[in-house]
Parts: structure tokens; C-alpha cells; sequence
């Protein structure tokens, strides 16, 4: 695709990894954007190759460096599905250069928040476990569903499956799609929440929110939230088909931001669903 000057310039960071590699081809298929820099971790293989090619497209003229300094200080935003402490860090170069982070890591913990929060004064932090509009619309579904449905009489399970090389669990989205339930019925999910069954567990505590998890094969993203009532059961269910899903949604994340004031926003604010429940 033909890119000018006025397009939105971009940093991908992790521009090897699976994640990467879309996000590269997302930013040469989309219009209004186009690749300003790909960042890898010093030592990485893929240092020095021009990140068209890593990508399986044609050569673009920019190479894949670690100088992510610099990288940010001459971009308008980073594209960000790496590793939490790497994301903490590169939220806090996007607050330095004033941009937007685009941030889809998961496997992000409750201390991470402050942080982020921190960057957010001055960088544009879309911030989301999914990027996909499917997913979120399904968030939005199952809030609905939860203040609707009885926490006495309905039991809720959030069950996830994603390939054998995820290294995070429960999954970034099944979370989203847990604290949707838990922000339904006006409870803490922490709280509520139940990751491991083993054993003689006894009964159910109600309002409850479960968890299960799969690992295998080539999964790209599977989730369904499961209201279990007496004699009859609601699934609500999305399934990835393939991941540039999600770099098409975080591509479009930046490109909405651009024109925002720095906060952190979620991908319910990016496709005006935040009124919706």
C-alpha cells in the first residue's frame, strides 16, 4: 500500500515474534498508518533484517534495531504485545515521547496498574487483553448477561483455550471477559473468582466466577462464558480464527488515539461501547 508522510508512524515492538510479524503486515495493509521502526531485544536473530522481509512481505527499508529510545522519540505510537516488565518499560518511554502505546500484553498483574496509570498522564495507553472487536462486543454481552441473571440461581465459568506455547493462564481475555461478569453483578473478581478445582472441593459457593483452562496444538483464541442455571444453560462464545484479528483491532487503537488526550482507554472506548451497558 502507498504511505505518505501524514500517515501515523508506528513502532512495533517484538517485530519477530508471531505477534509482530502481523502487526507489520496489519500496518502495511491498513491505511492511515504506516511502520516507523521494529524493535527486538538486544542479542535477538532478527537484528539488522528489514522488517518487510521478516514479515513475509516485500523489503520496506526499515530495519529491525534495540534502540527503542529512539525509536519512540521519532514515532506517534508503539504497537506492544510482548512481556509485562518489557511493556512497563516501553509505557514508560511512551509517556517520555508523549505518544500512544498500544497495549495488548497480557499476563499483567494488579501491580502493573499504578504504573501504567503513572505513564498514562502522558502518553495515549489503549490498554486491552483483546483487540478484537468480537471479543469486546462479547464483554459487553456477558456484563448484560450477569446483572440480568441471579447470582443465586446462576453459576458462571469462563473457559479459555489457547496454543501450547501461551505461557500466561487463565488468558488476558478470559480475564476481560471474567471481570465483565464480575462488573455485572457489582462484585470484586478477585474475590470471586475460582482458578483451580482439585480434589474434594465440596459445593459451589454461589456468585462465584470459575475459571478453566486448555493448553495444545495451534489454538489462536478460543473463549465461552457459561451461565449455568437450573435446567437450562447460556453460552456466549467467540472464536479467533486467525490472530490478525488482533493487530488489525491494536492498528486501529493507535489510529483512534492519535487524535485523544493522554488517559489510559480500553478497546471498549476505542469502538464506542463503554455506554453500551
Amino acid at each position: 500500500m502507498t504511505q505518505t508522510n501524514s500517515d501515523m508512524g508506528l513502532v512495533v515492538v517484538g517485530a519477530s515474534g508471531r505477534m509482530g510479524r502481523s502487526l507489520i503486515r496489519a500496518i502495511d495493509e491498513i491505511s492511515g498508518v504506516r511502520l516507523a521502526a521494529a524493535i527486538e531485544r538486544p542479542g535477538s536473530d532478527a537484528l539488522g533484517r528489514d522488517a518487510g522481509e521478516l514479515a513475509g512481505l516485500p523489503s520496506c527499508g526499515v530495519h529491525v534495531t534495540d534502540d527503542a529510545l529512539a525509536a519512540f522519540a521519532n514515532a506517534e505510537g508503539a504497537v506492544d504485545f510482548t512481556a509485562p516488565e518489557a511493556s512497563l518499560e516501553f509505557a514508560d518511554l511512551a509517556a517520555q515521547a508523549r505518544i500512544v502505546h498500544v497495549l495488548g500484553t497480557t499476563g499483567m498483574g494488579p501491580e502493573c496498574d499504578a504504573r501504567i496509570a503513572a505513564a498514562a498522564r502522558h502518553a495515549r495507553i489503549v490498554k486491552s487483553g483483546n483487540m478484537s472487536l468480537g471479543v469486546n462486543l462479547l464483554s459487553v454481552l456477558v456484563e448484560q448477561a450477569a446483572r440480568a441473571l441471579d447470582a443465586a440461581d446462576w453459576d458462571i465459568d469462563v473457559l479459555e483455550m489457547h496454543h501450547k506455547h501461551k505461557v500466561d493462564a487463565p488468558s488476558g481475555t478470559a480475564l476481560l471477559l471474567g471481570q465483565a461478569a464480575a462488573t455485572g453483578r457489582e462484585i470484586d473478581l478477585e474475590g470471586a473468582s475460582v482458578r483451580v478445582r482439585d480434589g474434594i472441593t465440596g459445593a459451589r459457593e454461589a456468585g462465584t466466577i470459575g475459571f478453566a483452562t486448555l493448553r495444545g496444538g495451534s489454538v489462536v483464541g478460543e473463549h465461552s462464558v457459561l451461565f449455568a442455571g437450573e435446567g437450562e444453560m447460556i453460552e456466549l462464545r467467540h472464536e479467533a480464527l486467525d490472530r490478525s484479528i488482533f493487530a488489525r483491532g491494536a492498528v486501529k487503537a493507535a489510529l483512534w488515539a492519535r487524535s485523544r488526550k493522554p488517559g489510559l482507554y480500553s478497546m471498549r472506548d476505542v469502538l464506542g461501547l463503554s455506554a453500551s451497558v
